[in-house]
């Protein structure tokens, strides 16, 4: 099953998926983030669930290259962060 869902939260174990019908908490999951060129992907857990609201996901197993991928986003957002705060 393929569900599309907005990405918020994102840090180096997890992410918020924001969806209306969330899977169960436990629940297994292949999460698949993409922007523009840039391509990440998780095995991972959902870790809580929210009703009409989302899920927060835990990354059990990355690989090297989507770790790679995360590590940057993340470095790019801290400075665009810091950019703002200036």
């Amino acid at each position: 099953m393929r569900i599309a869902s907005r990405v918020s939260e994102l840090s180096m174990h997890g992410c918020y998926l924001d969806m209306m019908n969330p899977f169960p908490t436990g629940t297994l999951v292949l999460v698949k983030i993409a922007a523009g060129e840039a391509f990440f992907e998780a095995r991972s857990k959902i870790i809580y669930s929210q009703m009409n609201m989302g899920a927060g996901v835990g990354f059990l197993e990355i690989k090297p290259d989507s770790q790679a991928v995360l590590e940057r986003w993340l470095d790019e957002a801290e400075k665009e962060r810091v950019r703002q705060a200036q």
